[in-house]
């Protein structure tokens, strides 16, 4: 005699369902496992990451402690500079005359017709001086005229030089240039 047994559906329908649940546990075991093996790895680039960050961000700090730090010394080079290049109102036309003299008559440059027109820049504490001058000479003396306004202790800035004629003796040039006066 064969004893012959049935499940019910029930315990059909349970024993699958652990079945499966079993089935998925194990299935999040393993991607569990696989990725606590990457995180480290990703863990580290991200502390690489952040490392090389914060020491761009210390340099940055560092550069802006030592402008801090030279800032006194820059007040002063541009207080030094404002005394030193720019001249005072009261006597700096006929200086200006003086120094575009001598540089003419060191590098063998005519000068004549020198104007100067007056403007007021506001809030600043100086004026600027626009200058015209006609210059006559060769072209290495008009080289070394430049030169001369490049090496100037006065603040000149040289706006154009403008070719009016020439001949075989020499050329004639307008220069325009402007400078600054301390008010």
């Amino acid at each position: 005699m064969t004893i012959k047994t049935t499940w019910p559906a029930w315990k059909i329908a349970v024993g699958s369902a652990l079945i499966l649940v079993f089935a998925l546990d194990l299935a999040l075991v393993g991607y569990l496992w696989h990725m606590s093996s990457e995180q480290p790895l990703a863990l580290k680039a991200e502390r690489d990451k952040l490392e090389l960050q914060a020491k761009k961000l210390r340099a940055d700090v560092d550069r802006g402690e030592k402008i801090r730090a030279s800032l006194p010394q820059a007040g002063k080079d541009c207080d030094s500079f404002y005394q030193q290049s720019f001249r005072d109102s009261s006597t700096g036309y006929s200086h200006i005359e003086a120094d575009l003299g001598e540089i003419a008559a060191k590098s063998g440059v005519k000068i004549s017709g020198i104007t100067f027109k007056q403007k007021e820049v506001k809030d600043r504490g100086v004026t600027e001086i626009r200058i015209a001058a006609d210059l006559d000479a060769d072209y290495p003396a008009m080289i070394q005229f430049i030169n001369g306004l490049e090496r100037s202790k006065d603040f000149y800035l040289l706006d154009g030089l403008h070719l009016t004629s020439a001949s075989t003796g020499g050329l004639r040039l307008d220069l325009e240039l402007h400078t600054y006066f301390r008010t």
